[in-house]
């Protein structure tokens, strides 16, 4: 019990730290500095949030498995229970959002973020840029929603 506890407040965490920085933070960093000095420290910002992301998208990852294998070891040679077989339909599906999650966020900093920063330097095509990557951050946040919302749920 105490690890879906565990679960519920991480997931809890990571949704609450990606909407705090990408939806108020970042937004009024730009409305009140200006995109010369907001953008640098945003960079910063989005940077801490991937990697925070891939820290607690693991943890989920290491707590969802260890759930998985005790359902596994307690029911034997016996075949799985419908709830049983539900319970590991959902952690797969959980397990999957934040896999999907972790992905768009390494995307992020290792990609995108790299053109952001040519296009910016090079006159390059900075509103693409800066568009691929907000949506990569709405999908990190819906992720992270979907695996709080599934966490919370059981």
């Amino acid at each position: 019990m105490t690890l879906k506890r565990l679960t519920v407040v991480i997931a809890a965490l990571w949704w609450g730290a990606l909407s705090g920085i990408s939806f108020i933070a970042v937004p009024l960093l730009f409305a009140k500095l200006g995109p010369a000095l907001a953008g640098p420290v945003a960079a910063k910002l989005f940077s801490a949030q991937c990697w925070m992301g891939l820290g607690l998208g693991l943890a989920v990852l290491l707590i969802l498995r260890r759930e998985r294998e005790s359902v596994m070891g307690a029911q034997g040679d016996a075949a799985p229970s419908v709830e049983g077989l539900l319970n590991m339909q959902t952690a797969l599906a959980t397990m999957g959002f934040v896999v999907l999650a972790m992905l768009m966020a390494l995307i992020q900093e290792f990609g995108v973020a790299q053109k952001i920063i040519t296009a910016r330097a090079s006159g390059g095509n900075l509103r693409l840029w800066h568009s691929v990557g907000s949506m990569l951050v709405l999908g990190q946040w819906l992720c992270a929603g979907s695996v709080l919302w599934r966490a919370s749920k059981r």
